[in-house]
């Protein structure tokens, strides 16, 4: 693990936003970990370096607005559009399917980036980009502070993600004996 790994590791733990325990992610699947993200968000200086960190790996690509899901990807999307002085816009649950309400609208062809805290399997993200080319406009990449696949999900655009790790996760049919005797805990995306 690199300086810049352990660094942004380091936040998580001091932050208390990487759990150990038993967990329902938002995917179904079981785990030891969780990245609770919100925890992070509590310390702005925190989101502050995480966003300088995401948006040095963004180089010099090309956008205008930001695209986040609520609730995880709000606040460091919000700082990511901040810091490269972006429009900042969100996606929110209408009937368990993510939906851009409160009058946001693409132009067509806008370029954006989609910006979210832990991705597992990416079902937000998919979601995000299908909003944005129903809206007329173009996702560019898919930037995340936490790939919990360690690289292994896929989008159809580029992804960024500052930490690459791989917890191992189970369906509830399959939990090994040890996480089964924990009890499980839902401390919410």
């Amino acid at each position: 693990m690199d300086s810049q790994q352990q660094e942004i590791l380091d936040i998580f733990t001091r932050t208390k936003a990487l759990l150990q325990g038993h967990f329902v992610l938002r995917s179904g699947l079981h785990s030891g970990h969780y990245f609770q993200c919100a925890q992070v968000c509590q310390d702005m200086g925190a989101v502050t370096r995480l966003a300088e960190l995401l948006v040095k790996k963004l180089g010099h690509l090309s956008f205008t607005t930001v695209l986040a899901p609520a609730m995880g990807g709000l606040v460091i999307g919000q700082e990511v559009a901040r810091q490269t002085k972006s429009r900042f816009i969100f996606a929110e649950k209408e009937n368990n399917v993510l939906v851009l309400r409160r009058g946001f609208k693409f132009a067509t062809g806008e370029k954006v980036l989609i910006v979210e805290d832990v991705v597992t399997r990416g079902g937000r993200v998919v979601e995000c980009l299908d909003i944005v080319r129903q809206g007329g406009a173009n996702p560019v990449t898919v930037a995340m502070l936490v790939d919990r696949s360690a690289g292994t999900t896929r989008f159809d655009v580029p992804a960024i993600s500052l930490l690459e790790l791989s917890f191992p996760t189970y369906p509830a049919d399959k939990l090994p004996e040890a996480l089964a005797k924990i009890p499980i805990e839902k401390p919410g995306s």
